[in-house]
């Protein structure tokens, strides 16, 4: 039980929220649009089995995300006219990397079993036997 505990627990502690590809305006090469920026989130600290602690590291993720797609360091960019499908992205992909069973479920609180799926988010056998 601690040893699996131990390695969810580093297994999220790489978790990094990520943007790619961000759609920007202006007059840029197409090579300057590919762009990755990311914020690592750590788990340190926190049991990720534990409710408390899983809803702390998803609000962590969940602002990793925005900060990335909104206030991220766009260094003579065009900030994104709408954030919204990269924050999309941004936490769905990290909540796959993270493959943490509750995380999943806390995510599958605001977002479709469809939105998961497009992810590549795997559901925990509970959640996809509903």
């Amino acid at each position: 039980m601690y040893i699996e505990a131990d390695a969810i627990r580093a297994r999220a502690a790489l978790i990094a929220v990520t943007m790619a590809g961000t759609l920007f305006a202006g007059s840029l090469s197409a090579r300057d649009l590919n762009r990755i920026e990311s914020i690592n989130v750590s788990a340190r600290g926190l049991d990720l089995t534990r409710d408390a602690d899983a809803r702390t590291f998803y609000t962590q993720l969940q602002n990793a995300a925005w900060v990335v797609c909104t206030r991220g360091v766009h260094v003579g960019l065009v900030p994104i006219d709408n954030p919204k499908p990269c924050v999309d992205k941004a936490l769905g992909d990290a909540i796959r990397s993270a493959n943490v069973p509750l995380l999943t479920r806390i995510y599958l609180g605001s977002h479709t079993i469809e939105e998961a799926a497009a992810h590549g988010i795997t559901l925990p056998s509970q959640v996809a036997a509903k």
